[in-house]
C-alpha cells in the first residue's frame, strides 16, 4: 500500500490545516516561476489519490503511474502522495498546500478533484496542474481521461456471447458521464451480438463501499443477471460474482485474482505514459496544458486476458472489433441509438462526437434503472 508523504515535519492533519486559505496571505501572494527558470534540483511532484491505495482498482492504477515516474526519472523527482482525498474542500487544501510548498507538478486523480483544482491553479501560475477526469482546461491546468467506453463495448460483446439469460448487470459508482457512457457502451456492445439483450444498472453513489457493492451485485444476480460489470474502486463485484458462479467484468485492474474462474475480462487502465511524459515535459520546460482522451489505440485502455473458455470464434470477433475501434472504423456510439424513453438520440449513419460522449447523461434503450434514486 502506498504511504502518504507530506512536506517534512507535517502530519496529514497539520498539512491540510497549514495549506488552507491563509497560505497565500502568508506568502505575500507570491507566484511560482516556471520550472525552466528555477535553480537545478529535483522536480517536486504532488499526487492526491481519491481513495486509500489498495492492491488493485482505480487508485492502484494511479499508484503505478506514480511509481513509473520514479522509475523513469529516479533522483530527478521528489514525489509526495496523499491518499483518501475525496471531499472537494479537502482536495482544494491539498492542492494549495502542494503548490505553496514548492511542488511544480500537481495531480488530481478523480472527477471530484476537478473543481477544486480549477480554483487553485490560477493562484499558482508557474505550477503545472493536471487532473484525471478533469473537465476544465486553463493556462496551467490540463486534463486527461480514458476512452472507457471502447473497452466497455468489447466487454459487452464478450458478455453477450456467454450470457444465457440475456440479462446483464452493471454496478456504477456515480451517475456521471464517465460511468454512464461506459455502461451504455457495455449494453450496446452486447446488443451488437444479440439485439434483445438488456442490462440492469445500479449506482452506489460512492466509489468505494464494499457493503453497498456486494448488495448491489447480489441484487443483480437475484434478478437473473448472469454477467456483472462494475466501475467502482474495488474488487467486491467480481469477487461476489465468483462466489455466486456468474460471469464478471473487472475494472481498472485485472481482477482475476479475485475471480479466478469467473472473470470474463477486465477493462484495465494504464496512466503511466501520461504521467511520465508530463514529468519529463515539466523538467524540460516545455509542458503545456492540454486535454487528452486516450483509449485502446494509445494503450491507456486495455483488455485483460479473456476467459480461457471463450471459443475461437468469439475471440476472433473481439479481435476484429478491437482493431476496428483502434482504426476508427467502429465507433461504439454510432446510430441508430434510442434512449430509455424510445427517443432517437443518435440517428442512423451518424455517431456521437467527443463532446457528446463525454457529457452523456441518458441511458440507452434496454437499460433498466435510473440515473437518480
Amino acid at each position: 500500500m502506498t504511504r502518504e508523504r507530506t512536506p517534512p515535519g507535517l502530519s496529514r492533519r497539520r498539512f491540510l490545516r497549514w495549506s488552507g486559505a491563509g497560505t497565500l496571505a502568508a506568502l505575500g501572494g507570491s507566484i511560482f516561476v516556471p520550472r525552466a527558470a528555477q535553480a537545478a534540483g529535483p522536480l517536486k511532484v504532488g499526487f492526491a489519490l481519491v481513495s486509500p491505495a489498495a492492491e488493485m482498482g482505480w487508485t492502484k492504477q494511479h499508484s503505478l503511474g506514480v511509481a513509473a515516474i520514479k522509475q523513469a526519472l529516479g533522483d530527478a523527482v521528489d514525489i509526495s502522495t496523499i491518499d483518501n482525498v475525496f471531499q472537494p474542500q479537502d482536495a482544494e487544501r491539498v492542492f494549495r498546500g502542494f503548490a505553496a510548498s514548492g511542488h511544480q507538478l500537481v495531480y488530481g486523480t478523480s472527477f471530484s478533484h476537478g473543481v477544486a483544482m480549477a480554483r487553485v491553479a490560477p493562484q499558482f501560475a508557474g505550477v503545472a496542474f493536471d487532473c484525471c477526469a478533469g473537465t476544465k482546461i486553463l493556462a496551467n491546468l490540463g486534463g486527461f481521461e480514458a476512452r472507457y467506453h471502447e473497452g466497455a463495448y468489447l466487454a459487452g460483446v464478450a458478455a453477450a456471447r456467454v450470457s444465457k439469460s440475456g440479462k446483464l448487470g452493471f454496478v456504477g459508482g456515480f451517475p456521471i458521464p464517465d460511468i454512464v457512457g461506459p455502461a451504455n457502451a457495455f449494453l450496446l456492445g452486447a446488443q451488437s451480438v444479440a439485439p434483445s439483450m438488456t442490462c440492469i444498472i445500479i449506482f452506489m453513489n460512492s466509489w468505494e463501499d464494499p457493503g453497498k457493492e456486494k448488495d448491489a451485485t447480489l441484487a443483480l444476480i437475484a434478478q437473473n443477471c448472469d454477467v456483472i460489470a462494475a466501475m467502482t474502486d474495488g474488487p467486491v463485484a467480481v469477487q461476489t460474482a465468483e462466489q455466486r458462479g456468474v460471469w464478471a467484468i473487472g475494472y481498472a485492474s485485472d481482477m482475476r485474482r479475485f475471480a479466478p474462474t469467473r472473470q470474463l475480462t477486465a477493462l484495465t487502465l494504464d496512466w503511466r505514459s501520461i504521467y511520465v511524459q508530463d514529468a519529463k515535459d515539466v523538467i524540460a520546460g516545455v509542458w503545456k496544458a492540454q486535454s487528452r482522451w486516450q483509449g485502446l489505440k494509445e494503450g491507456v485502455v486495455a483488455m485483460a486476458p479473456y476467459a480461457d473458455s471463450l471459443p475461437a470464434d468469439t475471440r476472433a470477433l473481439l479481435a476484429k472489433n478491437e482493431a476496428a475501434i483502434k482504426s476508427g472504423a467502429l465507433q461504439p456510439f454510432s446510430g441508430e441509438i434510442r434512449d430509455q424513453t424510445g427517443a432517437v438520440r443518435v440517428h442512423a449513419g451518424t455517431a456521437m462526437n467527443e463532446s457528446e460522449v463525454r457529457s452523456i447523461n441518458w441511458l440507452v434503450a434496454g437499460m433498466q434503472g435510473r440515473m437518480k434514486g
